[in-house]
């Protein structure tokens, strides 16, 4: 047997875990970091982790599940229909555009080499990873403007949660048209289908786990252990059944558990496996795809295209969407500027699409660049936007921003006490310590 795997994963978990410390200090998601790291082990630098086995796909597979189904437990159904119709509209028009963008760019450029599935839908589905949105690092930005709370702060945070909705309808139906052997409308049926089926046996078992969280409040290990199973569950089904990506059945799974009152314990326990072992391996394996020496001058040049298009669709579009719902001009730019930041959900996106043959992987280096670059710009264009307004100006009621800052301190609270307990630590240690040498001198 080889124990090769073994030498990888601890390369790639000290690695990523290095170069997330070093991107935490500039502020920026360690899911950057965790991508960097992938580049230097990879082919593009070192070549020391050149060939992904079996099982390192599959650990990678699971990330990317587990990664979507924390998507789904974070995403508040009932925040998500007090959002408004602002909100859904310029989620829908910031979703377009981008789309249209991404299509139009990959329409001059893609030669369909390197993918199984057709130019068309490969050029669709560029645009589509140009959709996605990462608001993260525009919360902590405009958290630190104290503008979190502004019509504009509320706009973006509610067209962020529709935003995560429309992009896993779109990716549903694109990964399900990849499979051209299967007649369309027997696709479209399969899919309309499966999410009237989800939805039938959400509601069903969010009401039976209510009753059985409520009645084994004891033991909460074992809700997690029944969360797992139901987002593998639901993942296979998916996949299987109904040929919808398994990545929608997790974030429906997560949905689902996303109505119950332990919503908060799962999603803490499900962030550690995450953050300390799937998440990394999965980055990190988007990155050593990533084949630099393959890059010519049309990929350099559609980089720059695709980098230019990720940042001005997204603000021509929310932006566009928020002046139709009668924001105004500075409002609407401030939320086309705060959705730009790409993310984790890109990289997922891209790489369930070349594991299905809708991009090429030679197209992993553009989106990856698009993903770091766009989370550096982000707050940096938030500022700008925000550097002539008054301090109070714009500021209202935000049941949004209200839940983002109750969530940002019940974090600072758990470091602090987690500080604390540290330093009670030292002490009894000390303590200890001391009465032993007393005791020793006395002898």
């Amino acid at each position: 047997m080889d124990y090769q795997f073994l030498l990888d994963i601890a390369l790639i978990l000290l690695s990523t875990k290095l170069l997330g410390m070093l991107t935490r200090k500039f502020r920026m998601p360690q899911v950057v970091g965790a991508l960097v790291a992938g580049v230097i082990l990879g082919p593009a630098v070192l070549n020391i982790v050149h060939d992904q086995g079996d099982l390192l796909k599959k650990i990678s597979e699971i990330g990317v599940i587990v990664l979507m189904f924390t998507a789904g437990l974070e995403t508040d159904i009932g925040e998500l229909k007090k959002s408004g119709k602002a909100s859904f509209v310029i989620a829908m028009v910031g979703v377009i555009v981008p789309l249209l963008g991404g299509w139009a760019v990959a329409h001059f450029f893609n030669t369909g080499e390197g993918a199984s599935a057709s130019t068309l839908l490969q050029n669709i589905f560029i645009g589509i990873i140009l959709t996605a949105t990462s608001v993260s690092i525009s919360v902590e930005t405009l958290r630190e403007l104290g503008k979190l709370s502004t019509r504009a702060g509320n706009a973006i945070l509610g067209a962020a949660l529709i935003d995560d909705v429309l992009g896993i309808i779109a990716l549903t139906i694109i990964t399900s048209l990849a499979d051209t052997s299967v007649n369309i409308w027997i696709v479209l049926l399969k899919i309309i289908a499966f999410f009237v089926i989800a939805i039938v046996i959400g509601i069903l078992a969010n009401k039976l786990l209510r009753k059985w969280f409520a009645r084994y409040k004891k033991d909460l290990r074992r809700f997690v252990i029944v969360a797992f199973v139901l987002c593998l569950f639901f993942s296979y089904c998916a996949e299987h059944f109904f040929g919808v990506a398994d990545i929608t059945g997790a974030f429906i799974a997560g949905l689902i558990i996303s109505g119950t009152q332990e919503t908060k314990y799962i999603a803490s326990r499900f962030e550690t496996l995450s953050y300390m072992f799937l998440s990394p391996i999965f980055f990190a394996s988007v990155g050593l795809q990533i084949i630099v020496p393959e890059a010519g001058w049309s990929i350099v040049i559609f980089t720059i295209l695709l980098l230019i298009v990720a940042i001005v669709s997204k603000i021509v579009g929310c932006g566009l969407g928020a002046k139709m719902m009668g924001y105004t001009n500075r409002e609407s730019l401030q939320i086309g500027v705060g959705m730009i930041s790409r993310g984790e959900v890109a990289l997922i996106v891209a790489n369930k699409g070349a594991a299905l043959g809708l991009m090429s992987t030679a197209f992993f280096g553009p989106v990856a660049l698009v993903v770091v670059v766009t989370t550096i710009v982000t707050p940096i264009f938030l500022k700008l936007a925000f550097s002539k307004s008054d301090k109070y100006e714009g500021l209202e009621e935000s049941p949004l921003a209200e839940k983002y800052e109750e969530t940002y301190e019940l974090d600072r609270a758990e470091q602090a006490l987690l500080e604390m307990n540290n330093e009670l630590m030292k002490k009894n240690d000390g303590s200890a310590d001391g009465a032993t040498d007393q005791t020793k001198t006395k002898e």
